[in-house]
């Protein structure tokens, strides 16, 4: 299915966490928590300002980004588990 994000909208998928921390240890389901990486699977065509031009997102498809815990709304497509959010809710990209 082909999905494309409204406004300035972005859908990214979380990438997986480690299992095992740097000593050695690992990490019980129980005790892990939501990654907050992910990577930019579809991006919208951006915001628009007081004078209605479009102020293009920064970040495109493919971009590694870091966000908050608890931001976006999580959805299914094809049967994978993604997240829609805002482009305001993105703390930062990874290089």
């Amino acid at each position: 299915m082909k999905i494309r994000p409204l406004h300035d909208r972005i859908l990214v998928k979380r990438l997986a966490e480690e299992t095992k921390t740097t000593g050695g240890l690992f990490i019980p389901d129980s005790a892990k928590e939501k990654p907050i990486q992910a990577q930019v699977i579809a991006v919208g065509s951006g915001k628009r300002d007081k004078d209605g031009k479009i102020i293009a997102p920064e970040v495109k498809a493919g971009d590694r980004v870091l966000f908050s815990k608890y931001s976006g709304s999580e959805v299914k497509i094809d049967g994978e588990e993604h997240l829609i959010m805002r482009e305001d809710d993105l703390l930062a990209i990874l290089d």
